[in-house]
C-alpha cells in the first residue's frame, strides 16, 4: 500500500515514521496479534496519528476485521460495543488504559505505546481478501438507540479512496494535515488509508488546538486540510493568524456537519480562501460529495462523486423530485455499506425498493446537479402543520455578529404541537440580549420559523468530531 517506502509517510505528535517504518511495525504487530488472539475483530482505541495506520495494516495483512472504539464513550457505552463485535483483543494506548480496562470481555489489551518490537520481522504475505470481505466495523454514535455496526467491505473502502482521487486529484505530492479522531469513518478513510495508498504525506496531531493548527500549517505548508465547521471557526479566532498560513492549501476541505455561511464568509473576507464542503456518512464509506475549488459556490456540498448516484425523494411518496425540491437524499454506489452487523431488519429498512440507502439528510439538487443539505429528517420540525428545519434557523442566528454559534430543537407546544427553541454561543465582547435576537429572527424568517425563545450557553455540547449534541439541548429545556 506504500509506494514510497524510504520517504517519510507520516509526522504526528510522537515525530516522523518512513514508509517502511510503518509497514515493518505492522508485521510485527500482526505477529502479536497472532500470538494473543483468535477472534476475527480487532479492537482499535488510539489518539490521531500512525498508530491507527499500523493496526489498520496489521489487522488486515491477518485477514481480519478493524473496529476503532470511540475514546470518548462511556465504560457501558464501550462494553455494548465490544459484546456486539464480538473482540477478545484491543489495540490502545496508556492514556486510554482506564476506559479499555474495564471491560470483562478483552483478555488481551495491547498498549501500544509500551511496545518495543525489535528484530526484523517475520515475513508474510497479506492474507487473501476480497472486495467482499469485511474490512471495517464502524460503530455509529448510537443517537437513536444501541449503536449499530456498519459493515464496510474491503470493496467499498478501496471504491471510495479511487472515487476521492478521481474526483479532486489526490496524488502522492499532496500533504493531508488532520485532526479528526479515526475512529470517524472520514478520519479512517481519508486521512488514514487514502495516504497510504497514494504516497502523499499524512500529518497527524492528537488534539486541535487552533495555535497548533496554525503553527502545523506553516511548519509543513499541507495542500489539503480536512476540518469540521467548529475547527474552521475557532481558527478565525487566532489573532495572528493570516491568509500566508493557509496558501499553501489547494483543498480545504469541509465536513461533518453543515459548514455555517457565517464561517464560510467570514474565511473567505479574512483568509482570502474559499471552503470547500464535502458530505458523506458513515455507511457510504464516507465521502459521497465534495465541492471542488473550480466548480466553487457557496451553500452546496457538490455533485456525486464518481460512481456515486444520488436521488431526491418526496417525504411522503417516494417519487423521485425535480430539480429545487427539498426531499430525502438517498445513495447508492459501490462504497455503499453491506449493512448493519447482525442486524437484518435494520439493514433491510436502510434501503429502499431501488437499493438506495436512506440518509435520513434533507436535501435538494440545482439545475446543475449541485446538492445542497437543508436538513435532518430525525431533526425536522413540525410547527402548526408546517415542516421546519433546524439548520434553516441556525444560519439565521449564525449571522448576527453576536452570535458565535447556535443550535435549535423543538420544545412541545399544546396548540401547536411543537415550537422552535433556539440556544447561542455569543461571540467574545457581546452580551446576550435576546429580544434583539428575536426581533432579528423575524425579519429574516417565516413567523412560525421564529423560535420561541431564545437561551444563552457558555458552549455548544459537541461530540468528538464537533458536532452539537442535540439530545443534550434538549435537556435544557
Amino acid at each position: 500500500m506504500l509506494t514510497h517506502p524510504r520517504r517519510v509517510a507520516i509526522i504526528d505528535d510522537r515525530g516522523p515514521r518512513r514508509g517502511i517504518e510503518v509497514v515493518v511495525g505492522a508485521l510485527h504487530l500482526a505477529e502479536l496479534i497472532e500470538r494473543r488472539s483468535r477472534t476475527p475483530t480487532v479492537g482499535v482505541m488510539l489518539p490521531t496519528g500512525a498508530g491507527t495506520a499500523v493496526a489498520a495494516l496489521a489487522t488486515w495483512m491477518l485477514g481480519r476485521t478493524i473496529v476503532p472504539l470511540n475514546y470518548v464513550l462511556k465504560p457501558e457505552e464501550l462494553q455494548l460495543v465490544i459484546d456486539d463485535c464480538g473482540t477478545d483483543i484491543i489495540l490502545s494506548a496508556a492514556p486510554f488504559l482506564e476506559a479499555v480496562g474495564q471491560s470483562p470481555r478483552v483478555s488481551n489489551l495491547v498498549l501500544l505505546d509500551q511496545q518495543d518490537f525489535r528484530g526484523a520481522p517475520e515475513p508474510r504475505w497479506p492474507a487473501r481478501t476480497t472486495d467482499d470481505d469485511l474490512a471495517v466495523l464502524l460503530y455509529t454514535s448510537g443517537t437513536s438507540g444501541r449503536p449499530k455496526g456498519v459493515m464496510l467491505t474491503h470493496g467499498n473502502i478501496r471504491s471510495n479512496i479511487q472515487q476521492c482521487i478521481d474526483w479532486v486529484d489526490f496524488n502522492d505530492r499532496d500533504v493531508l494535515l488532520g485532526v479528526i479522531p479515526q475512529f470517524h469513518s472520514f478520519g479512517l478513510t481519508v486521512l488514514t488509508i487514502l495516504p497510504m495508498v497514494v504516497g502523499c504525506r499524512a500529518i497527524y496531531t492528537a488534539k486541535f488546538v487552533p495555535h497548533r493548527m496554525i503553527k502545523l500549517l506553516r511548519e509543513h505548508r499541507p495542500t489539503a486540510f480536512v476540518a469540521i465547521p467548529s475547527m474552521y471557526n475557532a481558527l478565525l479566532h487566532v489573532k495572528d493568524a493570516t491568509a500566508e498560513d493557509f496558501a499553501s492549501l489547494r483543498l480545504p476541505i469541509s465536513g461533518g456537519e453543515p459548514l455555517p455561511r457565517a464561517v464560510l464568509d467570514a474565511f473567505h473576507e479574512r483568509f482570502g480562501l474559499r471552503l470547500c464542503e464535502g458530505y458523506g456518512l458513515t455507511e457510504t464509506a464516507p465521502a459521497t460529495n465534495v465541492c471542488r475549488p473550480e466548480e466553487w459556490r457557496p451553500g452546496v456540498v457538490g455533485r456525486p462523486l464518481p460512481r456515486v448516484r444520488e436521488r431526491i425523494v418526496d417525504l411522503e411518496t417516494g417519487a423521485d423530485l425535480p430539480p429545487g425540491r427539498d426531499g430525502e437524499v438517498r445513495i447508492a454506489g459501490p462504497n455503499v455499506m453491506r449493512g448493519y452487523y447482525r442486524l437484518p431488519k435494520e439493514t433491510a429498512s436502510a434501503f429502499d425498493e431501488r437499493g438506495y440507502f436512506r440518509t435520513g439528510d434533507i436535501g435538494r439538487f440545482d439545475a446543475d446537479g449541485f446538492l445542497a443539505i437543508t436538513g435532518r429528517l430525525k431533526e425536522m420540525l413540525i410547527v402548526a402543520g408546517e415542516n421546519v428545519f433546524p439548520r434553516e434557523i441556525e444560519e439565521v442566528l449564525n449571522r448576527h455578529p453576536a452570535v458565535n454559534d447556535s443550535g435549535v430543537v423543538g420544545g412541545s407546544d399544546p396548540v401547536r404541537g411543537e415550537v422552535p427553541i433556539a440556544f447561542v454561543e455569543m461571540n467574545e465582547g457581546f452580551e446576550f440580549d435576546e429580544r434583539d435576537l428575536l426581533g432579528w429572527c423575524r425579519e429574516r424568517l417565516a413567523g412560525y420559523k421564529v423560535p420561541r425563545e431564545v437561551r444563552r450557553v457558555e458552549a455548544m455540547p459537541r461530540n468528538p468530531t464537533g458536532k452539537i449534541v442535540r439530545r443534550e439541548l434538549k435537556k435544557l429545556i
